[in-house]
């Protein structure tokens, strides 16, 4: 079972670090399309924004090779605290049906302007 753990915890790593999910999958997105920053850019801040010290050498490399902007990353962090705790507290009353289809529509809409842009 731990071997199982590690593989999950393996891929869910890499794909994390060559792509900056987590909360990324929102802030990325975002970061790209509002603010004009290159997909590196956007992924290597959104990790910075989620540092914890399973991601510091993810962000440390991000880092070295110029794609996280620091100072945005820390302002983003101070509303994304709050807007975490908001976030979570409303939730709590919807459906899970619900919450799942806003949350795959939001991706859906957002994964097509992505695609669409030059």
């Amino acid at each position: 079972m731990a071997i199982t753990y590690i593989l999950i915890g393996l891929a869910g790593g890499l794909v994390g670090g060559a792509l900056g999910l987590g909360g990324g999958v929102i802030m990325v997105p975002l970061l790209v399309l509002w603010f004009g920053l290159t997909q590196h850019q956007a992924q290597g801040t959104a990790l910075a924004v989620m540092l914890t010290p399973v991601f510091a050498p993810v962000v440390w490399r991000y880092y070295q090779a110029g794609n996280v902007k620091v100072q945005m990353a820390l302002f983003i962090a101070c509303g994304f605290v709050i807007g975490a705790l908001l976030g979570a507290h409303f939730i709590q009353g919807l459906p899970e049906a619900t919450l799942k289809r806003a949350f795959g529509v939001f991706l859906v809409l957002i994964g097509i302007k992505l695609a669409s842009l030059k």
